[in-house]
This record gives structure tokens, C-alpha cells and sequence, in this order.
């Protein structure tokens, strides 16, 4: 590790923080149905779009029809994506001529991008015309994004209302997240992308000659407006299959420093949409705090590991850090930071290949994953992801006491707890059946590259990433067979929406509730107590549930790397 690393490491921190209160507040004014900047312009064409719809910002939802109306949505979405794909070889704007998505893999690739995973089984660039990429793909990035935005905004009303029978609406909530915070930021996003040198046209693949008289296919299409809000978004599906490590897709360090920003400016702002909506920032500040904890321990192990380097290439004589897999223009503490964050967030999107990372490098992205990915999380995901966290993690605190639970003055009872439960456990459940499954299935074994513990990371990887709805993988995986596009599609399918329901039913229960005053009894959830018992619940689910997982994985290859093997 060196000062110049930890440096770029606490730039970024910085910035990140700076961009928490004006983007909180700017979200807050907009879900709050308050005047903004842009409203001039955008109501009009909001009004419009509920006219259409045949709805309005006056009317609210009961939890179970704002369910209902997010489920049926994202089923069509699912439709319109797996029809687009498997007509993609008779619809316009194809000019590299791409045939039709075979069924599994249309199946696997709209369910990945409907739930806001992205796990992509194919090239972007050999597989997925332009009209695909763009009407299909970068659709689903924004709807699916602010699925999510709006689930987090519905469950903080379930904590700041009292005796209400609503949360919200849901077309308003999806409507107002498109139109004021994804499209005005990936407009300016965009713009700065071109300036920086990605590709944004319509036009051919063009042909090249190389220096050796090679002839050689150079892919373009409109990358720039896919990446903006591939990582505003959290979604981190590549319009090219080598993703931000691609030049044309991530050129240099200020392009990689915007697009970490980008990935985690919104969670981490929804805690302080948060702490406005339930009337103490410091609630929200408190959470933020708990998600930096587990991040700065992660990007430390991670950094550390992959700076210390191989031992099996040390015995060679060879000194340094682990280099391979990694791009030269970004090196090891930007490709470090890049793969915590976004596995830390629902990203997926990579610079460096995690499967050429170190043992114990490798499994920081894989923990980040197995805890539910609630450090600062998916764009609203990881924030009602931890909020299920908050409320055992208040639950363990009034049996220690022994009062009823209270959060933000709202009686914790069994109902929620269950809820929470259910959203928390469903992950591990989809995670760890597959992939045992999996490395005994003889069709699916055939589809690993490497044996021993490796090859054993490669699989859990593979259906952790998909269960957290990340989309990141382990490269040495081949994916796209029936097997997995099913199995694969069956998880990202689970981690979705047995999150979302759960926590919808809760913000549903909780917005009924009285509101009870603070008494001396009530425990404090805004200070550093409150983080130590989040941070540890946190760990300790988590823990409990995977430590067998990873010890059979990236320990035992630490280990034996140590010892001269490899796998």
C-alpha cells in the first residue's frame, strides 16, 4: 500500500460526503412534491404523464396496491425487454446485423435487467444491437433504478407518518424519480463522458487495419448515455463485455473518479432524504456512519491484499502487487476502491477482473454481497436493505433491555420482525441452495474453468452476485447455458422482490402506527452506540450465515497459495 493510494482512497471519501446534504435535499424537495429548480419545465410534462396514466400526486396507495402496481410494472417490462431481444435480428438499428437472443439467454438478460442486476451472459458488443441496448437495456436502467428509489421513499414514509393507511404512490414516486434526479443528472453525465472521450453515435462498426496489416472490427454505439446511467443507477450492465475496464467505456482517471462517485451518490444521500423525512438528519447520519464503517474495512482488506501481492509469483522472484487482471491506467488502489464499491453498491460494473484479485481480495467484493449489499446498497435497495437490518437490530436491543422495541418513536412488534427476517434471510437461501446444487450437478460443473476452492468461489460467486443483484462475476465461469440462465435468472428473481415486499408490507404497518413519545427508556438511535449495535448485527447475520461458504472458498485458496499451491 502507499500514501498515493490511500490518498485517491480519501479524495474520494471526501467528495462523497460533500455531495450528501445539497443531493439529499434536492430529493427530499422533489419526493416531498416540492418546487426545485426544475420544476418549471418538468411539472407540465409530470401532469401530463399522471393524465396518461390516469392517476394523480393526490392520490395515495395502501401498501398492497403500491405493490401490486410495482410488480405488474416491472412484468411488462419484462415482456417488452424479452420480445425486443428475440426480434432483435428483423427490427432497425442492428447495423452489425446481430441475430436474435437465444430463448435462455433473452429469459436470463431481461430478468437481470428488470431487477436492477445487469449479470450479462454474453458480450454487449457481439450479441445486443443498438436498438436493444438502447430501448431494451438503458430503459430498464432507469425504470429499474427508480423501482428501487421509490421502495426506499415508501418505506421512510412507513417511518415518518403516524396513523396513515397510505405510503405513497408509486406512479408518482417512479414518475418524479425519473423526471428530476436519473434523466437531469445523466444528461450532464453524458456530456462530460463525450468530453472525455466515450463514444456516443449511432453510426457502423468501424473497420480497421492494425499496424501488423491486421484487419480488425472497432465497436462503437451510443456508450456514453448507457455508462451515465449504468452507474448513477447501479446497474453496471456493459454495453461492452470487458465493462469500465473498456477504454471506450471508462478512458481515465477522472472518467473512473466520476463514475465511483456516481455509483454511490444516491445512496448515500437517500440516508439523508431519510433523516429530513422523519424530522432528524442525525437518524440518517447514523446509518451513513454504519455504512462507512463497513466500508473503509472492506476497501482496507481489499487494498491491502491485492497491494501485498501474490507469494506464489514472490517465490519467483518477482516483486510488487498484484497487477493481473488490472488496468495500468487505473492501478491497484482505483481498481481496489472500484471493485469494493461496487459490490459494496448493486453496481456490478467493473475496472479490473475480480476473478485475477487475490484470495482475500476476492472475498471483500463477496462479503459485500452476502451481507444483502446495504452498504450504502443498490439506489434505494441498499437503503431499505439496511433499514430491515435496523429493525432487528432494534429488536436485539429492547430484549437486552427488556421494553418493546421503539424506532423514531414507532413500536417494533412481531409483524415486522418477521418481515425483516424474511428479507433478510431469503438472500443466503437462494444464494447457498444454488450454488450447492451446482458444484455437484455434472452440467453445471462442466461450465467452471478452474477446480479446487477457486472454482468453488467462481459458482458461489456467481449466484451471490445474482442473488444480491449485482451482476459482477468471477471471469472464469461460462454462464450462458441453460442451467445457469435459469437458475441465475430464478435468484436475481428472489433477491428482488423478496426484499421489496417485505418492505413494503412493513412501511405499510408502520405508517398505521402512533407515533410514541421519547421516554427515558428509549434507546438512542442517533448516536454511537446505535452504530456499534448496527455494524454488529450486520456482521454477525452475516457471518453466521456465510462464514461456512467462504472458508471453503477464498480461505482455503489464502491458505494454500501460502503454502505454494494454486488452483
Amino acid at each position: 500500500m502507499t500514501l498515493n493510494g490511500w490518498i485517491q482512497i480519501l479524495v474520494y471519501c471526501g467528495i462523497l460526503l460533500l455531495l450528501v446534504k445539497p443531493l439529499g435535499l434536492y430529493m427530499h424537495r422533489v419526493f416531498s412534491g416540492d418546487r426545485t429548480l426544475l420544476s418549471p419545465v418538468l411539472v407540465p410534462i409530470e401532469r401530463g404523464l399522471y393524465r396518461l396514466a390516469g392517476t394523480s400526486d393526490r392520490q395515495e396507495q395502501h401498501w398492497a396496491v403500491y405493490a401490486t402496481g410495482m410488480l405488474l410494472f416491472n412484468l411488462a417490462g419484462f415482456l417488452v425487454l424479452y420480445v425486443l431481444q428475440r426480434l432483435q435480428g428483423a427490427l432497425p438499428y442492428n447495423p452489425a446485423g446481430m441475430a436474435a437472443v437465444e430463448p435462455g439467454l433473452a429469459f436470463n438478460t431481461a430478468v437481470s435487467f428488470v431487477t436492477n442486476t445487469n449479470w450479462q451472459n454474453y458480450g454487449g458488443e457481439s450479441t445486443m444491437s443498438y436498438l436493444v441496448q438502447m430501448a431494451g437495456l438503458t430503459v430498464q436502467n432507469f425504470v429499474s433504478a427508480a423501482t428501487g428509489i421509490a421502495i426506499a421513499i415508501a418505506l421512510i414514509r412507513g417511518f415518518a407518518r403516524a396513523s396513515g393507511k397510505s405510503i405513497g404512490n408509486f406512479w408518482v414516486d417512479l414518475t418524479r424519480c425519473m423526471l428530476y434526479v436519473l434523466l437531469p443528472i445523466c444528461v450532464m453525465l453524458t456530456l462530460a463522458y463525450v468530453w472525455l472521450g466515450i463514444p456516443q453515435t449511432l453510426g457502423p462498426y468501424v473497420d480497421a487495419t492494425t499496424l501488423e496489416g491486421a484487419k480488425q472490427i472497432i465497436a462503437f454505439g451510443p456508450v456514453a448515455s448507457q455508462v451515465a446511467i449504468k452507474m448513477l443507477g447501479t446497474n453496471g450492465g456493459g454495453f461492452f463485455n470487458a465493462n469500465a475496464a473498456h477504454p471506450f467505456e471508462n478512458p481515465d482517471a477522472i472518467s473512473n473518479l466520476i463514475q465511483m462517485l456516481s455509483i454511490f451518490a444516491i445512496g448515500a444521500a437517500l440516508t439523508n432524504v431519510f433523516g429530513r423525512m422523519v424530522g432528524s438528519e442525525r437518524q440518517g447520519w447514523a446509518i451513513l456512519t454504519s455504512m462507512g464503517v463497513l466500508f473503509l474495512v472492506g476497501i482496507a482488506v481489499c487494498y491491502w491484499a491485492e497491494a501485498a501481492g501474490n507469494p506464489l509469483v514472490h517465490a519467483l522472484g518477482i516483486d510488487g502487487g498484484n497487477m493481473e487482471g488490472k488496468e495500468t491506467r487505473f492501478g491497484i488502489a482505483a481498481s481496489a476502491l472500484f471493485a469494493v464499491i461496487t459490490t459494496a453498491a448493486s453496481c456490478g460494473a467493473v475496472n479490473a477482473m475480480h476473478d485475477s484479485f487475490t484470495a482475500l481480495g476476492g472475498m471483500i467484493p463477496l462479503i459485500n454481497m452476502q451481507l444483502g449489499e446495504i452498504i450504502v446498497g443498490g439506489v434505494g435497495a441498499g437503503f431499505y436493505g439496511i433499514l430491515m437490518f435496523v429493525v432487528v437490530a432494534v429488536f436485539v436491543a429492547g430484549l437486552m433491555v427488556g421494553r418493546t422495541p421503539e424506532y423514531l418513536g414507532k413500536k417494533i412488534e412481531a409483524k415486522e420482525v418477521k418481515m425483516a427476517m424474511l428479507a433478510i434471510l431469503c438472500l443466503p437461501l437462494a444464494m447457498l441452495i444454488f450454488t450447492a446444487i451446482a458444484v455437484v450437478l455434472p452440467s453445471a460443473v462442466a461450465s467452471m474453468a478452474n477446480g479446487g476452492p477457486h472454482g468453488f468461489s467462481e459458482v458461489l460467486y456467481a449466484y451471490t452476485s445474482a442473488a444480491a443483484n449485482n451482476g459482477s462475476a468471477f471471469g472464469g465461469l461460462s454462464g450462458n447455458t441453460p442451467w445457469y440462465n435459469i437458475t441465475l435468472g430464478i435468484g436475481m428473481l428472489m433477491g428482488r422482490f423478496l426484499v421489496i415486499v417485505p418492505a413494503l408490507a412493513t412501511a405499510g404497518s408502520l405508517a398505521g402506527k402512533k407515533t410514541v413519545p421519547a421516554s427515558a427508556g428509549t434507546f438512542p438511535t442517533d448516536g454511537t452506540l446505535f452504530v456499534g449495535l448496527l455494524v454488529g448485527v450486520i456482521v454477525i447475520v452475516g457471518g453466521l450465515t456465510f462464514f461456512p461458504s467462504l472458508a471453503v472458498g477464498p480461505i482455503v485458496e489464502h491458505l494454500a497459495m501460502i503454502h505454494g499451491q494454486i488452483f
